[in-house]
């Protein structure tokens, strides 16, 4: 890498953890978003997994893991198995059709976003509705480097309190982080060394970026900031979409 690629590292990963610090997620698809324009995708996952990890760990814990862990052990464990042993062509294969696939997830996420439809309580068959989400968010980390869609509308239709709805992201997104990396590890061991630098890289912007975010949240009106947010990912899924035909 030279230092142009380390200054667009930086500035991505600055912005991704500043949305984070700011709304609370978004650095992975933010990052995977950004970067997906000037590499590939696989890539771009391995600079992201780092910074996901290392960020997510403060938002793993807290009071809630108990009663979390009896309601969402069977999507953890199929989001878990299934970013790991998806059956279709993962983000790392060629062929894959990666950035097409994030395109649309992107559009899709950022469409929901903007509509915020209302979705049915959804505590009923809390266990096998979870599992569904569950494979469905590792079928889709795997081929993308993005696990949004539809983990956090279902999380969002069971109506958690705050800080349990914020536990509980917290948990999934580093199971699926963790997946991610075990899977491009496993497959891309040396070239997941020699980003090593380009790994720090990130994960310094983006414990910056988060800093920053924290200190801008109370300064801004968050639901403006999501509304802007989501069409910026409609946007840049556009351009992901329109590029990959």
């Amino acid at each position: 890498m030279n230092t142009e690629t380390y200054l667009i590292i930086a500035a991505v990963f600055l912005a991704a953890g500043a949305v984070k610090g700011i709304s609370g997620l978004g650095l992975p698809t933010i990052s995977m978003a950004l970067l997906s324009l000037l590499m590939s995708p696989a890539k771009a996952a391995m600079l992201m997994v780092l910074p996901s990890f290392a960020t997510n760990v403060a938002q793993c814990f807290g009071p809630h893991w108990r009663r979390l862990v009896r309601k969402f052990w069977p999507m953890w464990a199929c989001l878990a198995l299934l970013t790991l042993f998806s059956p279709l062509a993962s983000i790392e294969a060629e062929g894959s059709h990666a950035t097409s696939i994030l395109g649309f997830v992107l559009i899709a996420y950022g469409i929901w976003g903007l509509l915020k439809p209302g979705l049915p309580e959804a505590h009923k068959h809390v266990g096998l509705i979870g599992g569904i989400v569950g494979a469905l968010s590792g079928v889709i980390a795997a081929a993308t480097g993005v696990f949004v869609i539809p983990l956090v509308p279902y999380m969002q239709s069971l109506r958690l309190d705050k800080e349990e709805f914020i536990q509980g992201l917290g948990i999934s997104f580093m199971i699926a982080t963790v997946a991610l990396t075990i899977r491009l590890g496993a497959t891309n061991a040396d070239e997941l060394v020699a980003n090593i630098p380009g790994c720090t890289t990130a994960l310094v912007a983006a414990f910056v970026g988060l800093g920053i975010g924290a200190r801008l949240r109370g300064r801004m009106n968050p639901i403006q900031f999501q509304r802007a947010l989501y069409g910026v990912f409609v946007f840049l899924g556009l351009i992901m979409t329109g590029r990959s035909l």
